[in-house]
C-alpha cells in the first residue's frame, strides 16, 4: 500500500502543469479562492438570499455551477498539493471534465482571473496557455488559441468583454479594457487601453467605456 502511494504521487507530481510564476493571479490560498467565487457572482449578477436555494432546486443556474467547479478545482490544484488533496483534486478534474462536455464549454483551470462571467451557454474552446486577466465577460461560440503551429496563445488583460463568436488566436497581448465586436478575428496584438476591436481581421475601431459594457463594481 506505501508502495502504491509513493507510486500515486509521483504520477500526480509529473501531471501537474501549473505555472506557478505567471504574472496572471490564480488562486493560490483558501481566502483568494472565496474571493474568485465572490467576484465571479458579482459579475454574473446573481444574488443572493433565503429563496436561492429553492431557485437553485427548480431552475439551476448551470453556468454558476460550472464556474464554481472550476474554481474549486483550481483552488485544489494550486493549493492542497497534500497526498490526499492531490488524489481528490484528481476526482475533481474527472468531474469538472464530465461536466464542462454537457456544457460544451473547453475552458483550462488558471487561464482566467477573478470576476469571470459565461454569459450564455454554448462552445467556447480556451487554450491552456492563453491567460485572461480579471472581469473577462465571454459569449458563446468564441475561440482563443494558438496559431501557425506556435504552442504560444493570447495573454489578455484586465476587463475584457468577448462578444459571440470572436477569435482571439497567436502568440499575441490584448490590454485593458477592451472590448472585441461579435465575430471579430483578432490575430495580432493590440496593446492600447480603452479601445473597441472589429472586423476580420480585427481592427481598431474607437475608445471606449468599458464600464458602460461590463457591469461590475470592481473595475
Amino acid at each position: 500500500m506505501e508502495n502504491f502511494s509513493e507510486y500515486l504521487l509521483s504520477f500526480i507530481q509529473k501531471n501537474d502543469t501549473i505555472t506557478k510564476n505567471s504574472k496572471y493571479s490564480m488562486i493560490q490560498s483558501k481566502k483568494e479562492y472565496l474571493e474568485y467565487l465572490t467576484e465571479d457572482q458579482n459579475s454574473l449578477g446573481i444574488k443572493t438570499n433565503w429563496k436561492t436555494p429553492i431557485k437553485e432546486l427548480i431552475a439551476p443556474n448551470y453556468i454558476w455551477k460550472f464556474q464554481k467547479k472550476l474554481r474549486h478545482l483550481e483552488y485544489y490544484k494550486n493549493c492542497r498539493t497534500d497526498f490526499w488533496g492531490k488524489l481528490y483534486g484528481i476526482f475533481l478534474k474527472i468531474r469538472f471534465r464530465k461536466y464542462s462536455l454537457r456544457m460544451g464549454f473547453s475552458i483550462p483551470i488558471n487561464v482566467f482571473g477573478p470576476g469571470l462571467a459565461i454569459v450564455h451557454y454554448g462552445t467556447i474552446v480556451i487554450n491552456a496557455k492563453a491567460k485572461i486577466g480579471k472581469n473577462c465577460r465571454i459569449h458563446a461560440d468564441t475561440n482563443i488559441g494558438a496559431s501557425g503551429g506556435s504552442k504560444k496563445a493570447p495573454q489578455i488583460g484586465n476587463n475584457v468583454y468577448i462578444g459571440p463568436g470572436a477569435k482571439v488566436f497567436g502568440d499575441i497581448t490584448i490590454g485593458n479594457n477592451i472590448a472585441i465586436a461579435a465575430n471579430s478575428s483578432v490575430n495580432k496584438s493590440f496593446n492600447a487601453d480603452g479601445i473597441m476591436l472589429a472586423g476580420s481581421p480585427a481592427k481598431r475601431i474607437k475608445e471606449i467605456d468599458i464600464k458602460k459594457i461590463i457591469r461590475t463594481s470592481n473595475i
